[in-house]
């Protein structure tokens, strides 16, 4: 098993154990490949949710440009909903299964297929 494997298998835990989500494992083994190497950073394979300039870049980076959605109040909304499932509390936000609640939230799961 490589590491992005294991990178994988730790995330679908994290969304079972966290977000208390069964997550499509095709699809978070897609959307982990997306963050490219990211994942492999220890300061940026997380998620910093109480930094307003993070969320404004997974804002225009993930949501505008890589899912295509219109900025507008939904895509926060969306954000600090995905940040609610996770808990606000847990310091570890793992940023391919941040990105898998959204693409969820906002049903686009259509670019990764």
């Amino acid at each position: 098993m490589g590491k992005r494997d294991e990178l994988i298998a730790k995330y679908a835990e994290d969304l079972k154990a966290k977000c208390n989500v069964v997550p499509d494992l095709e699809l978070l083994t897609k959307v982990t490949i997306g963050c490219g190497p990211a994942i492999y950073d220890n300061d940026a394979q997380t998620v910093a949710a109480s930094d307003p300039e993070e969320l404004e870049r997974i804002k225009v980076n993930f949501l505008i440009k890589k899912l295509g959605l219109k900025d507008g109040p939904a895509l926060m909304e969306g954000i600090m909903a995905a940040v609610e499932t996770y808990g606000k509390s847990e310091r570890n936000k793992y940023r391919a299964p941040f990105y898998y609640l959204l693409v969820k939230h906002f049903g686009k799961e259509a670019v990764y297929g």
